[in-house]
Formats: C-alpha cells, structure tokens, sequence
C-alpha cells in the first residue's frame, strides 16, 4: 500500500499481526510524514511576518538585506534539490518559503521607501538570473559551487539580522511564530534528509538554519522578557 511515495505496507503488515512495527520499517515512514508535514506547514509559515508588518506598517527593526538574501538562498536551494531529483517530500517546502519570501521582500520595499539605486540594481540583478539557476541551465561545476555557497548565503542572511536585534536591544517586527517555525522545521529536516540519504550539504544546511534561527528565537524571547521587566518598573 503506497500513497504520495509513502509505503504503508511494512507498518501495517506488522500492526495486524499485533507486533510494533521494526525500526527499519518505521523510521522511513515517520520521515516521509514528517518530510509532507514541513512542506504543508511551511506554506504560511512566513504569513505571521507578512501580516504583522502590514498589521503595523512599519519595518522597524527589519534587516532588508538578510531578506533578499535569504530569497537568493531559497533559490539555489530549490534549483539544487530539483535537478538532484531527490523526491518532493525532501524539499517541497522550499518552494513554498521561496515564495513567500519574495512577496515579504516586496512588502519590505514598499515600507522601505524611496529605495535607493543599488536595492533596485540587486532586485533587477535576480530577476535577471533566477530563471537561469531554476531551470538548470548553468554548467554542474558552477552549480555545485553555487548550492555549496548557499549555506553561507543563508549564514549571512541570518548575521545581519541577528547584529541589528542585538544592537537595538529589540527584535522590531519581527514575528515570534515565523521565527518559531523556521527554527522546528530545520530540526525536523535534518532527520528527514539523513532518512531520505540526501547529500550531506543538504543536511549541513538544516544544521545552519537550527543555529541561526535558534539564535533570534532566543533573541525574541530575551528581549520581550527585558522589555516586560521595565515595562512593570514603570508602573
């Protein structure tokens, strides 16, 4: 019994024969779940970002940079694993974030007027290249280069950020539950590619993302406590 590539059988078979089913048999099964629970959720997981920056019309505290980076890494990202032909529950969920990042970026600049040459130039500059990298039509040396440069792009898309919330002492508009999501879905990740035997940059990716997104996570959750404490002291 199969169903969206995942196989019941093995699971089943042993549930009716009142045994649990072997570890060999389950994990394979729990990771395709998983794998289809991160591609689901991840379809409005930067929606609470979106909705409270127009909620309160503002950017405050936003890195623009760490978003149009993090857009350019979604990118890559989905370029590599679709022509690596690794299957869907693997890494559906970038297609969902990639897009979800672009329209965030959009909104980012509307709030951001005037814009200055060079944000237009970076904005011209991927639309110009992305359609390329999507499609696979670069040479495979220069494509491994460029999955290879994405961990450090997401890296550094996350370090701008992270330096404005600690310079601030405030993490802005930023939005606790996207944060939140970003953080346990890069957790859940790294056991499904190691499941799937996705390459090991794939899984060095996810890694990254547990550390950067743990980091502001925490910066959120440190900075909502020390604003709550002098905010009582006021009183």
């Amino acid at each position: 019994m199969e169903y969206l590539g995942i196989d019941f059988s093995c699971a089943l078979g042993s549930l009716r024969q009142g045994k649990i089913p072997e570890k060999d048999c389950l994990l394979p099964l729990i990771s395709k779940l998983l794998g289809y629970c991160i591609v689901a959720a991840s379809t409005t997981v930067k929606l609470p970002q979106i909705l409270k920056i127009l909620k309160n019309g503002s950017v405050r505290g936003l890195s623009v940079v760490a978003f149009e980076l993090e857009v350019v890494g979604y990118t890559i990202a989905l370029a590599y694993c679709l022509h690596q032909g690794l299957p869907f529950s693997a890494y559906g969920e970038l297609a969902f974030l990639l897009v979800q990042a672009i329209i965030l970026v959009a909104i980012i600049y509307y709030y951001s007027q005037p814009l200055g040459v060079t944000t237009w130039i970076r904005a011209l500059l991927y639309c110009a290249v992305a359609p390329t990298i999507l499609a696979g039509q670069i040479d495979p040396i220069l494509f491994e280069a460029l999955y290879a440069s994405q961990h450090a792009i997401f890296l550094f898309a996350r370090i701008p950020q992270i330096w404005a919330n600690f310079s601030n002492k405030s993490t802005g508009q930023l939005s606790f539950l996207t944060c939140f999501m970003n953080f346990a879905g890069s957790i859940v990740r790294v056991f499904t590619s190691l499941q799937e035997k996705a390459p090991r940059s794939v899984v060095m990716g996810s890694a990254i993302g547990i550390a950067t997104n743990g980091t502001i996570l925490s910066q959120i959750l440190l900075y909502r406590n020390a604003r709550a404490t002098e905010e009582k002291k006021k009183k």
